[in-house]
């Protein structure tokens, strides 16, 4: 909220949904500048991330935006899993490390412990 008040550019999108929306731009020739458009995006919020283990092309797009935007942007991962829980899901040790390495060298790290907010609220 409070990067919206500020007028900078977010996106939220759930990790699955990016996924999809990856493959579909490779397919479609224009991976490149989706990857170009979401670098440009100050702070990327994505949930869900590591829900499930990802693939290798999966994993390898996971690289190339976290790289992308390594330094220059900030992103937001929203886990039910730990940091040292994300190696076994992210297909391989070294694009683990890779992808990793780029996360959590500098990190903020915010647990939030309690009933999940869907409960909470009494959502179905």
């Amino acid at each position: 909220m409070a990067a919206c008040r500020k007028f900078y550019t977010v996106r939220y999108i759930r990790l699955p949904d990016l996924l999809v929306e990856l493959s579909a731009a490779r397919s479609e020739g224009t991976y490149r500048e989706y990857i170009k458009k979401l670098r440009k995006v100050r702070l990327l919020i994505l949930d869900e991330w590591l829900l499930y283990p990802l693939k290798e092309n999966d994993a390898r797009d996971v690289l190339e935006l976290i790289e992308s935007r390594a330094r220059t942007a900030s992103t937001i991962f929203c886990s039910k899993f730990d940091i040292p829980g994300w190696h076994e899901n992210l297909y391989a040790p070294t694009l683990s490390d890779a992808i990793c390495d780029r996360i959590v060298y500098d990190p903020y790290a915010i647990r939030i412990e309690g009933d999940s907010m869907r409960k909470r609220r009494g959502d179905p």
